[in-house]
This record gives structure tokens, sequence and C-alpha cells, in this order.
């Protein structure tokens, strides 16, 4: 076999791949690196040293009950945590990370006002939390988190509550999760 044919190759590799393969080629060996390191690093950014969680039922405990507004954010949140960490969920108490929390308020109110009239309303909900982090104790919290959403004052709450809720609950979730593991 000739001693030159794998250079040609290797040299016909190089020269017929388009630029952006060439230059993530030439990237890849740092990109590896920077994900070297103690912990595991998700797309989202977040650092997750631990094997589980256990995250407990939100309590209710707004002036305003809505029934299923505990079960609504807690999924919410769960699901948040769980799709972007891969951590394995328990409900044993010595699990890596622990949440709980209370729902403390739940709230509409008018916003926009043409006049004597209302033009918006919003609904607003807060959640206490609570993380505590075993494997690093300088990482636990506890913080209320609160969001909101608009709606037409002449939309009835009833019609369009459970989008505003689910609105809301992701926007919450996001802000928990990047609390407790991006450390934003």
């Amino acid at each position: 076999m000739n001693a030159r044919r794998p250079l040609t190759i290797f040299y016909l590799f190089l020269c017929k791949m388009p630029a952006n393969r060439f230059l993530f080629l030439l990237l890849l060996p740092a990109i590896l690196i920077s994900f070297s390191g103690c912990g595991v690093y998700s797309l989202s950014g977040a650092t997750i040293e631990g094997k589980n969680i256990n995250i407990h039922q939100l309590e209710n405990t707004a002036r305003n009950v809505v029934p299923s507004l505990s079960t609504t954010l807690t999924t919410k949140i769960r699901s948040r945590i769980l799709s972007q960490t891969g951590l394995k969920p328990v409900t044993i108490d010595d699990a890596d990370y622990d949440i709980s929390g209370n729902i403390t308020g739940y709230e509409v109110t008018v916003t926009g006002a043409q006049s004597v009239q209302a033009t918006k309303n919003r609904l607003t909900i807060s959640i206490q939390v609570t993380f505590k982090n075993k494997l690093n104790d300088k990482a636990d919290f506890t913080q209320t988190f609160t969001r909101f959403s608009d709606f037409d004052a002449s939309q009835i709450l009833q019609n369009v509550e459970n989008a505003l809720i689910q609105d809301i609950g992701s926007q919450l979730a996001d802000d928990i999760f990047n609390k407790a593991f991006v450390n934003w």
C-alpha cells in the first residue's frame, strides 16, 4: 500500500469539508474540555451534583383558594426540574435536594383603567419556596416568587383562569429552577 494514501485521504477530507463543519471540529476539543470537571452540567446551564430530589406538594395558604392550583403548580415545578436535570424523584427525607413551599397569594386586581372603566385585570400568584441542598448548605434558600398575567376586564376570570394559571405556573417553575440550579 502506498504510504501517501492516508495523507491524501486526510487532505481531501479537510479540503472538501464545508467550513462550518471544519470550524466545529476545531472547536470540539474546547467544547468537550469545558464540560469536564465536578458536577453534571445540563444545556440549561444548571449544575447538578446530586442524584435525587424530593418535591413536596405545595400547600395552598392563600386567602383565595382554587382547588386545583396546588396540584397544577406542583406539577409544573416538578416537570421543569425533572426534565432539565435528570434527577430521580423520590419521597424520602434524605434526598440530595428537597423543595417544599406554600402558595401564599392568589389575587385579581385592576391594572388598566380608561376613565372610570377597567380595561385590564391582573391575576397574581405568589409561592414561598424552601430549597434544601444536602450536598451544599450554602445553596439553601427560602424565597417568595411572584408572577402575574393580565387579561381583558371584559373576560370572566373563570373562562381564562386555567390558561392564566398555566402561564404563571410556567414562569414560576422557571424562576424556582433558575434559583435552585442555575444560581441566577
